[in-house]
């Protein structure tokens, strides 16, 4: 029996990729002036424009004669736009992030006359359990996705929420190839083919790939296709909408209640998690930052006079999180105005907090929790009864927000920063900051540090926290910014400690330095444990200067880990794991395949909650774990030269082109940071709110 094909015109925009923004820019002005001509004279009917509206945007900002014509194509259902603002990573964006996507997108979306909305996640590197009760909350009832599905039917209850699987996938520029159409029908059939192994009396096929455009004789191409494929196949261009439609009843058939990660169908790439870790913490900063930012105007009720300043931050801030922009795939330059668009937010997020908050010794505790514990506090006045532990030069910051002055030479001055202890602060309340004199329950030496709750020592050159050993072990990456590329005899080098030394001995703070020897660089690493902490710090900062390998601290556990609870979308969720899995006895022989891996993205942190293994990790910016047997391994730098590698060992054909990406490497100064600690759920709420405790002083 002959199946109904309907067919939608799209092209996948990316942003910015492996050409930087404005050239891709470039390149939209030529693809959308031509769909517009061919919807403007009724040649094509209509056009699916990827699910966001930032390209629209884009378009718009160079093309502003465009606009009314757009707003009335998108009035008459002829071209369609949104719920998103841009197509964002889902497993690397937080909650808060991912749902002002939407907010912004659905605005401007409405705004422009559009009303018909699907949750579009056609190239996102598998897909967040969480984001269907996302979608939900802003009406949106239907979802398309692609990579993760495994073998799955084109139909499904994904989480609850009808989803269409793009068996095939989004790229489909068949009728742009530069072959006769008997060649093009052919093609066409052995998609339509395994399309419809997975799919009812209907299909779904896009049209478009990567910035494609449409191509002018698109109607005459159908129907020359469907005259040699009619026996098997009529194809209509249509929307997605018509699709959804018309196979209602199909969803029910089939229902997974799980993230989509499952990589034996389609690339996941998995290396993206570790790939450009400077982006990810300065993600995750500006993430923070921008979030107290906003809670900060809500409290002092001054929302309206930054309205509109907080959505052009988080504007830039989600431009930055486009897949392959926060993935790290991306060219040289292209990640390069990643990090000015990240520091332009942190700029307007402090700004907003340094004009809101001019108290002087006053404390402010923006969580949904008391909070004790140690903070920092800098000034310019000397603090009686506090701890000073660093100064540096600098202004004040009321004189950097008084309009009626200008700082002058003599204001540079020496700026403090002190430690204190506080207690109980409770939930958003201003309370004078008093110094807590008493007693202190730390200790510290050349080789420990310790308090009532947590200990770190040395022994036999290894280092142990509550008797769990901590490793420094490096390896070979023969990948590239999409995939960790591991050599199968790869046993990894273990770093030695060179030496240790007490650098800071306070009442309410000491600190180890940690200097690790290996066969090419010294990784110095920094412990610090507050009074009464349930974690200890650790803070890396080195000079990278070796190329291709990957860099992972390593825990080992008494027992085999089976299962992780790590965070995504602010939930912990479960995720299991075969610790026997070994990816170097698994590398892909045939094209086509991608190497499962027991990596796993994580947001603000993870807990191994099982038995003996109660270990947990909160980090700032470290968003990729490894399990192997009873090993906890976290990157804190992948170095790879290339977008993608055609020879990556763990991927047999390529993700991207091979362009050649030096910084990648990251030669040069290295950060990593995360806090350890121990305990079940509640612990790690509690580690949450000491680290981003949202706490202005």
């Amino acid at each position: 029996m002959r199946k109904q094909v309907i067919a939608y015109l799209h092209t996948h925009w990316d942003r910015e990729w492996y050409r930087e923004f404005e050239i891709f820019r470039m390149r939209l002005l030529r693809v959308f002036d031509n769909i517009l001509e061919l919807l403007a004279t009724n040649k094509i009917p209509c056009f699916y424009f990827d699910g966001q509206v930032s390209a629209l945007q884009d378009y718009l900002e160079i093309r502003p004669e465009k606009e009314e014509l757009v707003r009335s194509l998108i009035f008459s259902k002829k071209i369609f736009i949104g719920p998103f603002y841009c197509l964002v990573d889902e497993f690397l964006t937080d909650k808060t992030c991912f749902s002002k996507n939407l907010e912004i997108g659905l605005k401007t979306a409405l705004d422009f006359g559009c009303t018909d909305f699907i949750g579009y996640l056609p190239d996102t590197f598998g897909h967040s359990k969480n984001v269907p009760d996302i979608l939900r909350d802003f009406g949106i009832d239907k979802c398309i996705v692609w990579r993760g599905c495994g073998d799955f039917p084109a139909d499904f209850k994904w989480c609850g929420m009808d989803t269409v699987n793009l068996v095939r996938g989004y790229f489909q520029d068949v009728f742009s190839l530069n072959c006769d159409i008997e060649k093009k029908a052919e093609i066409l059939k052995k998609n339509l083919d395994l399309i419809s192994e997975k799919s009812g009396n209907f299909l779904l096929f896009p049209i478009g790939a990567d910035h494609l455009g449409v191509e002018k004789d698109i109607n005459d191409q159908i129907l020359a296709v469907n005259e040699i494929l009619k026996e098997d196949y009529n194809i209509k261009l249509s929307s997605p909408f018509e699709y959804f439609k018309r196979v209602q009843s199909n969803f029910e058939k089939f229902r997974f209640d799980d993230e989509l990660r499952d990589n034996s169908k389609t690339f996941i790439l998995p290396g993206t998690h570790s790939s450009r870790l400077d982006l990810k913490r300065m993600n995750i900063e500006c993430t923070h930052k921008l979030d107290l930012a906003s809670k900060f105007i809500k409290f002092r009720r001054s929302e309206e006079k930054y309205e509109k300043i907080i959505e052009y931050a988080y504007k830039l801030l989600l431009q930055n999180q486009a897949h392959d922009g926060i993935c790290g795939c991306s060219t040289d330059d292209t990640h390069s105005e990643n990090i000015i668009r990240y520091k332009k937010v942190l700029q307007i997020a402090q700004t907003i907090i340094d004009e809101q908050w001019q108290e002087e010794n006053k404390i402010l505790n923006l969580s949904d929790n008391y909070f004790s514990g140690v903070i920092e506090v800098k000034t310019a006045r000397p603090q009686e009864g506090y701890e000073k532990i660093a100064s540096a030069k600098g202004f004040e910051k009321n004189l950097l927000t008084d309009t009626q002055r200008i700082p002058v030479t003599e204001d540079y001055t020496e700026i403090g920063t002190y430690t204190a202890q506080v207690e109980n602060i409770p939930p958003e309340e201003v309370e004078a900051l008093m110094p807590i004199i008493g007693l202190t329950d730390l200790k510290v030496t050349d080789t420990s540090i310790e308090n009532s709750n947590i200990k770190l020592e040395i022994k036999a050159e290894q280092i142990f926290i509550n008797e769990v050993p901590v490793k420094l072990i490096d390896f070979v990456d023969e990948g590239d910014s999409y995939n960790n590329g591991p050599r199968e005899d790869d046993k990894g080098t273990e770093f030695k400690i060179l030496r240790s030394k007490a650098v800071l001995k306070g009442r309410n703070r000491v600190s180890l330095k940690i200097d690790f020897e290996g066969p090419w660089d010294i990784v110095p690493l920094t412990v610090t444990l507050d009074k009464e902490a349930a974690f200890i710090k650790f803070e890396f900062n080195w000079i990278n200067t070796q190329k291709n390998h990957l860099l992972e601290l390593c825990f080992e556990l008494p027992e085999k880990i089976k299962e992780v609870f790590s965070e995504d979308m602010n939930i912990l969720i479960k995720r299991n794991f075969n610790p026997d899995y070994n990816i170097r006895a698994n590398l892909p022989k045939t094209r086509g395949i991608e190497a499962a891996a027991n990596t796993a993205p994580m947001q603000r942190g993870l807990i191994i909650d099982e038995n003996k293994n109660n270990l947990g990790v909160v980090t700032k910016g470290l968003t990729q774990y490894e399990i192997y047997k009873n090993f906890l391994l976290i990157p804190i730098l992948r170095a790879t030269g290339t977008i993608s590698n055609p020879y990556n060992p763990a991927r047999s054909t390529p993700a991207g082109p091979p362009l050649e990406t030096p910084a990648l490497q990251m030669i040069g100064e290295n950060r990593a940071e995360l806090y350890v600690f121990f305990g079940n759920h509640n612990a790690f709420k509690d580690v949450i709110n000491q680290v981003y405790n949202y706490i202005i002083t």
